[in-house]
């Protein structure tokens, strides 16, 4: 629905709520069931070991891969049991993917930090009262109150 076209008198005659009112708490759990929380589904983080295998997906990764690999070859076709470049190889190989894959468990871990920080209040009108919400608590036919410096929620009118 367009609800940017719509006259006001029409919104609220559509979520049958007054400005001055707002929604009451049957509504608000009846909206909670209905719509859900105001916010943006977030995706799983993946396992320790799918961000393990993910480290070997690039080039330059394969490509020392590949060196290791012709390593140990010529060292058996050359008769000579020194494997010592392949080991090394490999070892950087491994360490690069145990580091990658902490670094980025804590990039997670920081950007969630971060979102429980940052969760925006928005002041709202609920049953004749004002009311700081999260911002992820706002449902279609609340009444948010603007002020001066107040977060405006992305999705209200």
């Amino acid at each position: 629905m367009k609800w940017h076209s719509l006259p006001i008198e029409e919104i609220l005659k559509q979520f049958n709520v007054k400005v001055n009112t707002g929604l009451s708490n049957a509504k608000i759990i009846n909206n909670r069931k209905k719509y859900g929380l105001n916010k943006l589904e977030i995706k799983k983080n993946k396992g320790i070991f799918s961000k393990f295998i993910a480290q070997f997906k690039d080039v330059m990764i394969i490509i020392l891969l590949f060196a290791a690999g012709i390593s140990f070859v010529t060292s058996i076709i050359d008769d000579n049991s020194d494997y010592i470049d392949s080991i090394i190889i490999l070892f950087i190989v491994l360490m690069n993917a145990i580091i990658g894959v902490i670094q980025e468990n804590k990039a997670e871990k920081a950007i969630e930090a971060l979102k429980k920080l940052t969760s925006p209040k928005t002041k709202v009108i609920r049953s004749g009262k004002e009311f700081n919400v999260l911002s992820s608590e706002i449902f279609p036919g609340d009444i948010v109150k603007l002020e001066a410096g107040s977060i405006v929620p992305a999705d209200c009118r």
